[in-house]
């Protein structure tokens, strides 16, 4: 396989990671019931957005740091656990 084949196919997993947490962070928006406090609200709020804007902004941000430093597939990697993380931040602040 060609270097360039291998980086093809790991932007590829990159970006099915990302749409699949956008996906799944799209769940995170509609509230199974009200907040008990304004702490519990903010969270959520703060998880809701995670969720839903946060791997399409580390993707974006991962692609440019590639494209600045031609390093593509390190920055693959860094991007599939980066955006692994961030959905899992969002599910951890707004677990519904």
């Amino acid at each position: 396989m060609s270097d360039t084949f291998v980086t093809v196919a790991a932007w590829l997993a990159v970006a099915a990671i990302a749409v699949s947490a956008v996906v799944f962070g799209q769940g995170a928006r509609a509230p199974t019931r009200a907040p008990r406090d304004a702490r519990a609200a903010r969270n959520r709020r703060i998880g809701t957005a995670l969720s839903i804007s946060g791997p399409v902004v580390v993707v974006l941000l991962a692609f440019a740091v590639a494209m600045m430093t031609g390093a593509w597939l390190v920055g693959a990697v860094v991007a599939f656990a980066a955006v692994g993380v961030v959905a899992l931040a969002g599910l951890a602040l707004s677990p519904h």
